[in-house]
């Protein structure tokens, strides 16, 4: 349950962390607003300004009395969906050119530019016309909007007239029927031929009322198809966004693919880049933070950084395994070593501050330079200095250098120097009585030994030196790397203590060899040899 309440309080915690990742990339955010204000901007400029006028027409049918109440509504024959249709037909289009003084070819331009709808429960058709000055767009809705209706008041003339033409033609032979029907009744004597031909020329003269009926009625029909409602005006502003909008929108959707980019960025990025990341990778707690650490001078001059390394290693003696051990040894992951030098050298300076007896070991047997590169108190001799060993181990031997701190007092050092086979010397008899030193009382050892994913050196330490302190830069380390030192330094018997961030530069290629000859070649350390020479110094 505690796991459980441990868990939900550093989700908070790990997604504040992620937030912090994703805005480090800064640059990729600042490029996807940019290059989306730009986009913005170019869409605003190269898009051509659209203005919208629409004209609404209320469709009816033609009848003879609209008002009457009896019967079926004509305007219910009316299928508003077929209107709809026809306004935006072809023939309606070639009228509304025509009107607009545009050839007829040009209606199927007009037609892409309209847009007719039908609000529903209504017999009302709306046209929409778009063009690029308001003027257009007005004209353009108002000449289509007459000329569906004048299409359509053709098209029910037309009707008309074709079915009272029909009904001519019906009527015209009966008439002549009457007038050759009215000779014969004349001629006729005898009463029953007389009787049989009035009833005939009455049916006849039914057939002639009932045709000239219809013809009047067609005659009387108003054609009016319908009414213009709203008239097209012309508009105040184009249509769209506008360049500010565009502007914005572009803004809005760049910065949110620029924080997509850095997200995969981040979720891509193998480097550790934040400090909580580091802690998680090496189930360790980040000791400090350290700003760009110079190379030369080793000490720390700076009010600031000195402060850094004061708070560092205060933290360092309150920790219950390294107090009880009092022995440290100081790597790198990877890369020639040198920001961990000067970590070394400041941790052995601020032991010796407290009162400490402080003894910091070179064990960078491959490119020793601290006895160079720090100052030495002329006269002076160590305590510490010991015998040369009997076995002729040329290192640690009985070379040790008292070095001047400054303000911080003084510290011993033991140089490192060249030798032809570094396993040997780092699992020797005398290196294990050189580090034991520590069990004095009052008394520090600090270790530095080369990048631990370089070479295995620092592996062949940790059973000795068993508190580990890892320094590195989170923007260039790699999670992995860091997991897999916590898993070799675990594996080796080892803990890590904490880490030391810093913000270091580029190392330039070559530098600290470019300082020196070059090193005896030495046999490569593996876990064979570190084993086996393990056991010959317990030995011994």
């Amino acid at each position: 349950m505690n796991d459980d309440i441990r868990g939900q309080q550093d989700e908070p915690e790990l997604l504040r962390d992620q937030v912090q990742q994703v805005l480090r990339h800064r640059v990729l955010v600042a490029g996807g607003l940019l290059a989306g204000l730009l986009a913005g901007g170019w869409f605003g400029y190269g898009s051509v300004a659209s203005y919208e006028s629409s004209s609404e027409v209320l469709v009816r049918a033609a009848t003879i009395n609209p008002y009457a109440t009896n019967g079926v509504s004509v305007d219910k024959q009316i299928n508003i969906g077929s209107e709809r249709q026809t306004a935006a037909g072809n023939a309606v289009a070639e009228r509304a050119a025509e009107q607009l003084g545009r050839s007829a070819d040009d209606a199927g331009d007009l037609q892409g530019r309209l847009q007719v709808t039908n609000p529903p429960d209504t017999l009302v058709l709306k046209f929409t016309y778009v063009a690029g000055t308001p003027k257009a767009a007005a004209d353009g809705a108002a000449a289509f909007a007459e000329a569906y209706l004048d299409y359509r008041e053709t098209q029910t003339t037309s009707t008309v007239s074709n079915m009272i033409a029909g009904y001519k033609k019906q009527l015209d032979p009966l008439a002549e029927q009457r007038e050759d029907l009215l000779d014969q009744i004349d001629q006729l004597q005898s009463d029953t031929e007389k009787g049989t031909a009035l009833a005939a020329q009455a049916n006849l003269l039914s057939q002639i009322t009932e045709l000239t009926n219809d013809i009047s009625e067609l005659k009387a029909l108003d054609t009016t198809p319908g009414y213009v409602t709203v008239k097209a005006e012309r508009p105040v502003k184009a249509e769209g966004l506008g360049m500010p909008m565009l502007i914005a929108l572009g803004g809005v959707v760049g910065l949110a693919l620029g924080l997509l980019g850095a997200w995969l960025r981040m979720i891509f990025d193998p480097a550790a880049r934040s400090a909580d990341t580091v802690s998680r990778a090496l189930r360790a707690p980040v000791l400090g933070s350290l700003p760009r650490v110079p190379e030369e001078p080793l000490l720390a001059a700076d009010g600031a950084l000195a402060e850094q390394y004061r708070s560092v290693a205060f933290r360092l003696a309150y920790d219950r395994h390294f107090a009880d051990r009092r022995r440290l040894l100081v790597v790198e992951p990877n890369g020639e070593g040198t920001t961990a030098a000067v970590v070394a050298v400041n941790l052995t300076a601020c032991f010796a501050e407290t009162g400490m007896s402080a003894l910091l070991v070179e064990a960078d047997l491959r490119h020793p330079d601290l006895a160079r590169r720090l100052p030495a108190m002329p006269g002076a001799r160590p305590g510490w200095v010991g015998r040369e060993p009997a076995d002729g181990t040329p290192w640690p031997g009985a070379r040790h250098i008292a070095v001047d701190a400054g303000e911080s007092g003084t510290f011993d050092l033991v140089p490192g120097v060249r030798v032809p086979h570094v396993a040997r010397t780092l699992t020797s008899a005398a290196t294990t009585r050189l580090i034991d030193q520590a069990d004095a009382p009052n008394t520090t050892v600090v270790v530095l030994a080369p990048p631990v994913l370089s070479y295995a050196d620092a592996l062949a330490l940790v059973d000795r030196v068993d508190g580990v302190v890892v320094v590195c830069d989170p923007r260039t380390v790699a999670r992995t790397a860091l997991e897999r030192i916590r898993e070799l330094i675990d594996g080796a018997g080892g803990q890590v203590l904490g880490a030391v961030l810093h913000q270091g530069g580029r190392q330039r290629k070559g530098r600290r060899r470019a300082q020196g000859p070059a090193p005896i070649p030495a046999a490569p350390l593996t876990a064979e040899s570190v084993t086996r020479d393990s056991l010959s110094s317990g030995s011994r």
